[in-house]
């Protein structure tokens, strides 16, 4: 497990995915009251633990269907020589530092969705080469959240375009030295200071291999 408060969020998590689990599978009435009240009461941890009200996790919810899965966040990885990094401003999450990147979108794989991220963020035309790492948000120092996350980070290299100085979704983008990384305001849901280290491992040496938890 992660810090403190993971093994009480990472409860609350298997319970909600027990519970939507169990009502996949057209369980029995009396089962399905059960699974009904297993699945409330996980909402109402998960409140408890992250500070939302529950109502935000019964209404997330309640469109899933089938057996419950991790969602899927990829991020961009982009180097500029062994000592910097392609990092965006969030609108989203008040102008912290991110890698470009987002939810995983039905019918587009993973590399497909890394390079429109790329292009949606930054303006720039990529090609992805590489799958650098695939974590588990759980056992990495991410806030707590409803969701079980994994992160995938793509290795990409630019083909063309031009860094734009704002967009949908970030207000600056910018190459940064490894060197700032400690003093920046990263986006911490998103990405983490330990993972940026990590990564900086691959420009260095692009044949290392694929991280994974």
């Amino acid at each position: 497990m992660g810090g403190d408060e993971t093994p009480w969020l990472w409860i609350a998590q298997r319970l909600q995915a027990l519970a939507q689990a169990g009502l996949a599978y057209n369980p029995p009435p009396f089962d399905a009251e059960r699974y009904q009240e297993v699945l409330a009461l996980s909402q109402r941890m998960l409140g408890g633990l992250t500070g939302h009200p529950p109502a935000r996790y019964a209404e997330a919810a309640a469109p899933e269907q089938g057996y419950p899965t991790p969602k899927v966040d990829i991020r961009a990885v982009l180097f500029r020589g062994t000592d910097e990094i392609l990092m965006a401003r969030e609108k989203h999450d008040g102008g912290r530092w991110s890698l470009p990147g987002g939810w995983a979108d039905v019918g587009y794989t993973p590399f497909e969705v890394a390079v429109k991220e790329v292009q949606e963020e930054t303006g720039l035309d990529t090609e992805a080469v590489r799958l650098l790492a695939l974590w588990d948000k759980r056992v990495h120092p991410h806030p707590p959240q409803s969701w079980y996350v994994y992160k995938a980070f793509v290795l990409c290299r630019i083909t063309g375009g031009s860094l734009l100085a704002d967009t949908a979704e970030t207000t600056e983008v910018r190459w940064v030295h490894r060197s700032e990384l400690a003093g920046l305001d990263i986006s911490v849901d998103r990405v983490t200071l330990s993972q940026l280290e990590r990564l900086f491992d691959f420009a260095s040496d692009p044949d290392l291999p694929t991280l994974c938890d």
